[in-house]
């Protein structure tokens, strides 16, 4: 049996929230200590979980691979994320770029000899490539092409990827809750670590807008989504999984202009549109799938 209708639609509006959510708890936390903190929750979450649903616990071997792809996917990945965002890029130009992960991680697989590209799958990545070159040009991302933020993306990027392709070979066979535990307690010593190193001192403001940030992250995000996603994966739903993630930029970007007045020009909008065709046209014209196993968490 599929999943319901309604749930990929809530899973992909929830997922274009890691963005936004970010920028809006910021201003008041450095950024790894927001995930430090987030990642505590979300532990303390799973946990409750794993005391009901009492799944087989992982062997060492197993935990140390959801280890690995944990300190990639949700230390690695979101600590580069949230400190892009905090140095000024725009949260939608943050999920564009971000976005291109399952057209890299597909023109990984075909280099490695998995798959072959046809002619409309090259297509695809030339449409997929002028998308995001026409939004880094319509936006002030353009300004932060050669900064500390744009490497920051950048490497977020390459994580999320060698993650997601790492938990593919490697992360298999371990209970989706019991994995998505043990990654979120890798991702907790990767930020924590990052905190004390670049952030003792810096304080906390628990103001409001923090307090629901944070609280949305963990359970909106971290929890929520992720079971969403958990459950389009078992119900059959893989190959389709991809197709919605296409819409997260578009959404994030109408998000940042509600909330934060991030102006994109019409070149920018229709290269986040010609993104989402290009990407689509990659993965979904030779079958590929979303990469990583269901316990690889989360992108946001």
């Amino acid at each position: 049996m599929r999943a319901s209708s309604w749930i990929p639609w809530v899973f992909v509006v929830l997922w274009s929230t890691g963005f936004t959510g970010a920028k809006l708890g910021l201003p008041y936390c450095g950024p790894f200590t927001f995930l430090a903190i987030r990642m505590a929750l979300t532990l303390l979450c799973f946990a409750a979980l794993l005391a009901v649903l009492r799944p087989a616990w992982p062997t060492l071997a197993q935990a140390r691979q959801q280890w690995v792809s944990g300190g990639m996917l949700h230390g690695g990945y979101l600590g580069c994320l949230f400190a892009a965002i905090k140095l000024g890029v725009p949260a939608g130009l943050a999920a564009l770029i971000m976005g291109m992960q399952p057209l890299l991680t597909a023109l990984i697989s075909w280099r490695l000899g998995e798959k072959r590209f046809r002619a409309i799958q090259w297509l695809g990545m030339a449409l997929g490539l002028a998308g995001t070159a026409l939004v880094i040009a319509g936006s002030k991302g353009v300004a932060l092409a050669g900064g500390a933020g744009a490497a920051f993306v950048i490497a977020g990027l390459l994580l999320i990827t060698g993650g997601t392709l790492y938990q593919r070979y490697r992360g298999g066979g371990v209970h989706p809750v019991a994995g998505a535990f043990h990654q979120y307690l890798s991702a907790l010593a990767v930020t924590g670590a990052l905190a004390l190193l670049f952030e003792r001192g810096v304080p906390v403001v628990w103001s409001g807008e923090f307090i629901f940030a944070l609280g949305w992250s963990v359970t909106m995000l971290s929890v929520l989504a992720v079971l969403l996603l958990l459950r389009m994966l078992r119900d059959g739903d893989v190959s389709r999984v991809a197709a919605y993630l296409y819409l997260v930029p578009g959404l994030t970007a109408v998000q940042a202009w509600w909330l934060f007045d991030e102006r994109l020009s019409p070149a920018a909008m229709g290269g986040i549109v010609l993104a989402a065709v290009g990407v689509a046209l990659v993965l979904r014209g030779g079958d590929f799938r979303l990469p990583g196993r269901p316990a690889s968490g989360g992108r946001a």
